[in-house]
């Protein structure tokens, strides 16, 4: 019996072992705009993954995400995706849930705090409809801080709530620092280090990298292609018979609009 398991016949939950979002949970906080405007994005990708474990259980992932950004600065948007981790966690569990989707809301601030310094303050909500029988619930909030500059950024996400249905970790902690930078005409290379603290849990604590590119297909549209690993412990995101920490190839087509 593994560490999931032992914590699902202890609790009735998955206890986070397969947190999850967009790649912000895909989602990511719009610039301010011009003129008030709506931006969305579609994709497809061969599988939902966040943070490094898989949120889909290495099955493609139908992503929306939604976004509104004013003159001023501020922004609020909304993510979905299908999601697979919530049901297999109550088939380990002994019982069934409808849990079927991720819908994330969030909503801030950016502005510029000095030359080609951008400081970016939300919250975002991590919500999971027909849950059910899941105690505590995976519901998650977290408050978010970031800064960037040039191709460099970090941020820092702070749970305000227990984290994706972890028993007693509330204040949990991810931190990120990213860089993308064009590399050449309409390719992108983008790399990712970070390290996630589930809060009296530490069992679920590891640190996750990431390296791919982007290429600009045109008309909004744009093929995507990482590779992404984490030093998770042996056995704690491991369950019905697959390690979902586990380094892996993720690829992916995206349509602006």
């Amino acid at each position: 019996m593994n560490r999931i398991t032992k914590l699902l016949a202890a609790s009735t939950t998955l206890g986070g072992a397969l947190l999850s979002a967009s790649a912000l949970a895909q989602t990511a906080a719009p610039a301010a705009a011009a003129t008030p405007e709506f931006t969305g994005k579609a994709a497809l990708y061969s599988e939902y993954e966040y943070r490094g474990i898989s949120q889909t259980s290495e099955k493609p992932a139908l992503q929306l995400n939604l976004d509104y950004a004013n003159t001023g600065g501020f922004y609020a948007g909304a993510f979905v995706t299908n999601i697979k981790w919530l049901k297999d966690a109550a088939k380990v569990g002994g019982f069934s849930t409808g849990a079927q989707l991720e819908v994330d809301l969030y909503g801030g601030f950016k502005t510029e705090v000095a030359k080609d310094v951008m400081l970016d303050l939300g919250v975002l909500a991590y919500i999971y409809p027909s849950s059910g029988a899941f105690n505590p619930k995976p519901n998650t909030t977290e408050l978010y801080a970031g800064v960037t500059s040039g191709a460099f950024s970090v941020k820092y996400s702070h749970a305000v709530t227990d984290t994706f249905g972890v028993p007693n970790s509330k204040s949990s902690g991810f931190i990120e620092a990213n860089w993308a930078q064009e590399i050449a005409p309409k390719l992108t290379a983008n790399a990712q280090l970070a390290r996630q603290v589930i809060k009296n849990n530490g069992v679920f604590s590891y640190t996750v990298y990431k390296v791919g590119l982007t290429y600009d297909l045109g008309n909004g549209w744009s093929a995507v292609g990482y590779f992404k690993g984490t030093n998770a412990k042996t056995g704690a995101y491991e369950y019905l018979g697959k390690d979902w920490s586990k380094s892996r190839l993720v690829l992916g087509v995206t349509k602006s609009f």
